[in-house]
């Protein structure tokens, strides 16, 4: 008998949508109820009159992506809000084009972000071109949990195409005052890029070339059959890499399959770590205008170098670009992200957006017409370490607790999502939170030293384990 996956991998329910494996625990059924959910919260936040507006919903390039989108699109028809579909893009696209649109009241994108090929989920936004805030994500699980509401049949919304999304992203990217188009033409780079069969591949190698790039890819075609681990870590970019020093690249960039993460690739064809590109594209930013800067619990040290060398406020949120968000425009941030190669600037929207780090990396490195490698010289490099480990069995609290105990003179906590413990005074610090989009704990530490960071993500990867799997 066939194992039964969803019990292993059951539907993961975030701030911001939900995930599962394709024909297991995310199906037509599923999809379709939620699109029925969001729009029945549309319908009861607008007084139940969404006349004249519609919901823009979009796809990664997943082979599960046109079935699920139709699904999704029909649930919100039977609850009584028009689609516009706007067909296969990355997500910051997608959430640009409801930003951008004043007559789309949300959107919603069949995605799974970086998770493998079986994957597939829903990640929702509101008007703003931003995720849904958590406190609303609650009440759309509330209806889909319950069972939305659904429109007579005189009052079904309508679908249509749109078209357009992918042309007004990279026009508006290339429109900011902060990516330097004048110097990346006159450098013209040859950029190597891996955009993994994804999303990415119908608006980054577009955006290369009117920069003025030429581009060496692989992974251009954008047909959702991931050849490897499709999330872009440094172990998975072994071929990017190859392509960087056969084609004498000062740099390569690696796209997750919708895009709003990128990873770096130096000179040398190595891969410098995810944190990297946030700390740069913050780097650039603040030697071109003031603000503070705002990250998550598990992003690197290096990011709050670059803000600490500028002399600029700095933030950290809970993890999730929802709340990164949030704390961005409660403080009022220039730029932001995560450190797992998410970019968000105000100018452009509140959002993570790999076509954008792009663009402002390279305006950081056209300015001195160097690779990274070159231009991160005697910045300190720390070393991070990350791993997942089952949830225990009665929640992690008790792991957290012998963690606090054992960490020792000097140590700081914060509990605003897991457990983070910071040795300010030799810079190292272990996160462990749940997982928002895997049924997992992560286990994240970093330090200036390699063994270091090891010990770290051993202790409490020990203190977890001890507790056993639920």
């Amino acid at each position: 008998m066939e194992r039964d996956v969803s019990v292993t991998h059951p539907l993961i329910v975030s701030a911001s949508g939900i995930r599962g494996i394709v024909g297991h625990t995310m199906t037509p059924e599923i999809t379709s109820r939620y699109g029925a959910a969001f729009g029945a919260f549309l319908r009861e936040r607008s007084g139940s009159d969404v006349t004249g507006n519609y919901v823009l919903v979009g796809r990664d390039s997943r082979t599960s992506g046109p079935l699920l989108a139709d699904a999704v699109a029909a649930g919100l028809c039977a609850a009584g809000v028009d689609v516009r579909m706007t067909g296969i893009a990355p997500t910051p696209t997608h959430l640009l084009a409801v930003r951008d649109d004043p007559a789309a009241v949300g959107g919603l994108i069949v995605t799974a972000s970086h998770n493998p090929v079986e994957w597939n989920g829903l990640k929702l936004a509101s008007a703003d071109g931003r995720f849904v805030s958590p406190v609303d994500g609650e009440k759309i699980q509330a209806l889909f949990e319950q069972g939305p509401i659904l429109a007579e049949w005189h009052g079904l919304g309508s679908r249509t195409e749109q078209a357009g999304v992918i042309e007004h992203h990279i026009e508006r990217i290339l429109g900011l005052d902060l990516v330097d188009v004048d110097a990346i033409r006159e450098w013209a780079p040859n950029v190597a890029l891996d955009c993994v069969h994804g999303a990415g591949a119908v608006v980054v190698p577009e955006l290369l070339r009117r920069l003025g790039c030429s581009v060496a890819g692989i992974g251009l075609e954008p047909d959702g059959r991931f050849p490897r681990n499709p999330e872009p870590t440094p172990e998975n970019l072994g071929e990017l890499g190859e392509l960087v020093r056969a084609t004498d690249s000062p740099v390569g960039f690696a796209i997750d399959p919708d895009s709003d993460r990128l990873s770096i690739v130096d000179e040398a064809g190595t891969a410098i770590g995810e944190d990297w590109t946030l700390a740069l594209a913050v780097e650039y930013v603040l030697g071109r205008r003031t603000g503070s800067v705002v990250t998550n619990l598990s992003s690197s040290q290096s990011i709050e170098d670059a803000a600490n060398a500028a002399g600029v406020p700095f933030f950290r949120s809970a993890v999730g670009e929802a709340r990164v968000a949030e704390r961005m425009a409660e403080t009022g941030a220039v730029i932001g992200g995560e450190g797992n190669g998410g970019v968000m600037l105000p100018d452009l929207n509140l959002t993570r957006d790999a076509p954008l780090a792009a663009a402002l990396v390279l305006s950081h490195l056209a300015a001195r017409q160097a690779g990274p490698q070159e231009l991160l010289g005697s910045r300190t490099r720390y070393s991070m370490v990350k791993r997942k480990a089952s949830r225990p069995a009665g929640g992690a609290e008790q792991a957290f607790a012998a963690l606090e105990r054992e960490s020792g003179a000097g140590a700081e906590f914060d509990h605003v999502d897991g457990l983070r413990i910071v040795w300010p005074a030799v810079r190292e610090w272990v996160h462990v939170r749940a997982s928002g989009t895997e049924p997992i704990l992560r286990i994240i530490a970093e330090s200036p030293h390699a063994t270091r960071a090891e010990e770290l993500a051993d202790w409490a990867s020990s203190h977890v384990d001890a507790l056993g799997a639920e």
